[in-house]
C-alpha cells in the first residue's frame, strides 16, 4: 500500500510554531514513528509553503497511490485551486488539521478542500494523521 502525506504552509515549523495550538513534536519525528509502526506501508512525505508545488504533488501521486493524507494548512481557507486539484485526481484524499479549525477564527471555518475530500479530521493533533491512515487500511 502506498500512502502520501502532503503538508501545506508553515507545517515545516511544527514543534516550534505556536506549541499551545500545534504541540511541541516535529513532523519529522512523528513521521519516523509512523513509518516504524507501519513498516508494510510505503509512505511518501511532501511539505511546501507554495500553493503550486502542493498542486503539482497532488497531481504527481494522485493516480497511483492508494491514499493521500493532506493538511493544506492556511490554503484550506483560500485555495480553490487545491480543491480543484483534489477533484481532478483518482486517489482519495483525507483532509487533516492538527487544531480544531471550527473552534478558531471564523475564516478558518471555510474549507475549499473538505467538499472534494473523502473526509476531514480536525482537532486531534498529530493523531489525526494516523486516524486518516486507519481509514485507508
Amino acid at each position: 500500500m502506498k500512502i502520501a502525506i502532503i503538508n501545506g504552509p508553515n507545517l515545516n515549523l511544527l514543534g516550534t510554531r505556536e506549541p499551545g495550538i500545534y504541540g511541541s513534536e516535529t513532523f519529522e519525528h512523528f513521521f519516523a514513528a509512523l513509518q516504524k509502526k507501519y513498516p508494510a506501508i510505503a509512505f511518501s512525505y511532501f511539505q511546501s509553503n507554495v500553493e503550486g508545488e502542493l498542486i503539482n504533488e497532488l497531481q504527481s501521486v494522485g493516480f497511483d497511490y492508494d491514499g493521500i493524507i493532506m493538511n493544506p494548512g492556511g490554503y484550506t481557507h483560500t485555495s480553490v485551486a487545491i480543491g480543484d486539484a483534489i477533484a481532478s485526481i483518482k486517489t482519495p484524499v483525507i483532509e487533516v488539521h492538527i487544531s480544531n479549525v471550527h473552534a478558531r477564527e471564523d475564516f478558518r471555518k471555510i474549507s475549499h478542500v473538505s467538499a472534494k475530500s473523502r473526509g476531514t479530521i480536525a482537532g486531534l493533533g498529530m493523531k489525526g494523521y494516523e486516524l486518516a491512515l486507519q481509514y485507508f487500511l
